[in-house]
């Protein structure tokens, strides 16, 4: 991947701390600082439990009680209208700020969709909340072309959920998360549950979609091999700290915490060149070797 020291911030995080105020309060995330830079993919890695998820609302300012934000800015830098405190904006500012700059692909996304309702008017719906002048028209066009991006026939905008298998579901949630051009989509597991060649390819349209549109992505996973695909830079978090934070090539080529190298570790075989799956579909890669025998 390219350097991104170039590149403008899109968003900034800093000391960062998320605290679940139970019997016996638990600091989920601990002073979590990094920046995210316009069109960069962040891999964010850890073992379950260790607060990437709990990251990624926080964010989103997602989290409801008892989870609280207790230090910390993000501020987001938008392109169009300057600098952004999220942790400052008002109720109705949040929800028109939500999916038109910021979007989010959730863990388990692909089961996520209304059953009963078929993908053109859940895509539609999106711009009917957010982009109320658009025409009828306009509308299905714009569902017609992000389902041929992320490489969904729109002759499926008339089926159902059911329908499809549970790699088009979640292209379909991709599609959807991207139908307002967000400046930065944070993706929480997005091809967990998939098999390896499914999740190989709907790596390969998140690269493409990145390439072509632009947008910065924070990605989430335990699978560090795959980050190591597909990511600029990666964040190791360990107990709700993020312990390392560096170029994915470094990182793999000499991991500096104990952690990180244990998580390099936990995978059998780590051969073969970063990012050749992704480039030329290659079946000797991390992502291949590894995703079927996780931690």
């Amino acid at each position: 991947m390219s350097a991104t020291t170039a590149r403008r911030p899109v968003l900034t995080i800093d000391d960062l701390s998320v605290v679940y105020e139970v019997e016996q309060p638990v600091t989920a995330v601990k002073g979590a600082s990094f920046e995210l830079a316009a069109g960069e993919i962040l891999g964010l890695a850890g073992e379950s439990g260790c607060g990437k998820t709990t990251l990624a609302y926080a964010v989103n300012r997602l989290h409801k009680p008892p989870a609280r934000i207790a230090s910390g800015s993000i501020v987001f830098h938008d392109r169009e209208g300057g600098d952004v405190d999220l942790l400052a904006l008002a109720d109705e500012e949040l929800r028109a700020f939500r999916w038109s700059k910021l979007s989010m692909v959730f863990q388990g996304a692909m089961n996520a969709l209304n059953p009963v309702i078929s993908i053109r008017a859940q895509l539609e719906d999106v711009l009917v909340a957010h982009r109320p002048r658009m025409s009828k028209a306009e509308r299905r066009e714009r569902a017609a072309d992000v389902l041929r991006r992320v490489g969904v026939d729109p002759s499926r905008l008339t089926s159902f959920p059911h329908e499809l298998s549970g790699g088009m579901r979640q292209r379909v949630m991709i599609a959807m998360a991207m139908i307002l051009e967000p400046q930065v989509m944070i993706m929480d597991e997005p091809t967990t549950a998939l098999d390896v060649v499914v999740q190989r390819d709907i790596l390969r349209e998140i690269v493409r979609l990145r390439d072509e549109l632009g947008f910065a992505v924070i990605f989430i996973t335990h699978d560090l091999p795959l980050l190591l695909e597909i990511s600029d830079r990666i964040a190791v978090m360990l107990r709700g700290e993020i312990v390392e934070l560096r170029a994915a090539d470094d990182m793999y080529r000499d991991p500096h915490h104990e952690y990180t190298r244990k998580l390099l570790g936990s995978f059998p075989s780590l051969s073969g060149s970063r990012g050749a799956f992704i480039r030329s579909g290659v079946d000797e890669s991390p992502v291949a070797d590894g995703a079927e025998a996780r931690a």
